[in-house]
């Protein structure tokens, strides 16, 4: 079973989230990433986080624009770490999933990150964090990447 479930509602927000699996891979997380709805398969949504729930999976993932209920249909559904990555789907400009992802009632959290491909990636490297506490060679995964990270800002320094 894999670590990470990442949901998306609808396949039309697979260019945005696509950069979370992209982090994951690099970082050797196994993950999920599949459709679901909050709205229009509220049964398959439940199934998926049971079975994934039962099989292992340890973090869950949601993306979703306009009412973005499916981080929060899945909090329902589980007392694992959810993730909610508002998508930017509207004539609002993404406030409302932003809104909808981050007002949860107490007791069903949803750790809500930025809108769009920077809050996809950031899901990944918060994920992978999580499973880092637990997982020292994760932990070393991600102190290398970042000290990539640390290295291409300091060439970029010297280039100008």
């Amino acid at each position: 079973m894999p670590q990470v479930a990442i949901f998306m509602g609808s396949k039309s927000d697979e260019a945005t989230v696509r950069p979370c699996t992209e982090v994951l891979g690099k970082l050797g997380v196994s993950y999920i990433f599949t459709v679901t709805s909050a709205h229009r398969t509220p049964e398959r949504t439940a199934r998926l986080v049971s079975e994934l729930e039962g099989g292992g999976t340890q973090i869950f993932i949601c993306a979703a624009g306009l009412a973005a209920h499916l981080a929060g249909a899945v909090a329902a559904k589980t007392i694992r770490p959810v993730l909610g990555i508002p998508i930017a789907a509207s004539p609002l400009g993404g406030m409302d999933a932003l809104l909808a992802t981050v007002q949860m009632p107490p007791g069903f959290p949803v750790g809500t990150l930025a809108l769009d491909k920077v809050g996809a990636r950031n899901a990944a490297w918060l994920a992978a964090q999580i499973l880092a506490l637990h997982d020292p060679a994760l932990a070393e995964r991600i102190q290398k990447e970042r000290q990539k990270m640390i290295e291409q800002v300091e060439e970029d320094a010297k280039s100008l």
